[in-house]
């Protein structure tokens, strides 16, 4: 193993609380009859936008959806700038120490700006080397997995993320599964799992 690629929402962080805040201010303020709780917000976390408008929002046209969701993007990317949110227990201490050995990387299922919002506000980019996300390539997790294996030349990643599509994800780009337990999904497959993300230290002894 060369390298460790992370997914972000339920593996490094849970940003659900804040992000929830966000989509509920443009709703009120879009006038729409309905308030997200943090459950409805969680089960879409590590979908793409498309598949978000749908499962929420199921009785509005797809243009409807759509415009809610970019306004959904721009303010949630203010307030987590701001705000952050809520990092796993020890992530800063593990990355300092696989920092050590291995090349970091992230590729979520977020838009643009997303990800550079949890490096404005917990300061974690030191850690990393490149990201990928669809809201920038327009690809699935897996062709960006692969896109970052082919931009940084990784011959021998893992990917660590928390859902069945993270799953998906690395299984498309034939690379192993470490299955965040502690996080949003549950995963019918994998290759190793853990309960905690300081169990990584252990794991990649």
């Amino acid at each position: 193993m060369d390298s460790i690629i992370f997914d972000l929402d339920g593996t490094l962080w849970d940003s659900t609380a804040v992000v929830g805040e966000a989509w509920n201010s443009v709703l009120k303020s879009e006038k729409v009859q309905k308030e997200l709780t943090k459950e409805d917000v969680r089960g879409v976390m590590g979908l793409q936008q498309k598949e978000i408008g749908q499962t929420l929002f199921p009785d509005l046209s797809g243009e409807e959806q759509q415009a809610l969701l970019k306004q959904f993007s721009k303010v949630e990317c203010e307030y987590l700038s701001i705000r952050g949110g809520q990092l796993y227990e020890g992530v800063e201490e593990v990355l300092k120490g696989l920092n050590k050995k291995y090349n970091l990387y992230i590729v979520s299922n977020c838009q643009e700006g997303y990800i550079e919002s949890f490096y404005a506000y917990h300061k974690l980019n030191k850690y990393f080397l490149d990201f990928e996300n669809p809201g920038r390539t327009g690809l699935s997790k897996g062709e960006n997995i692969k896109l970052i294996m082919e931009r940084n030349g990784l011959e021998r990643p893992i990917y660590i993320g928390d859902t069945e599509g993270d799953h998906k994800a690395a299984k498309f780009a034939e690379i192993p599964f470490v299955y965040a337990a502690y996080g949003f999904g549950e995963v019918s497959g994998y290759d190793y799992s853990v309960g905690r993300f300081e169990e990584l230290v252990k794991l990649f002894r």
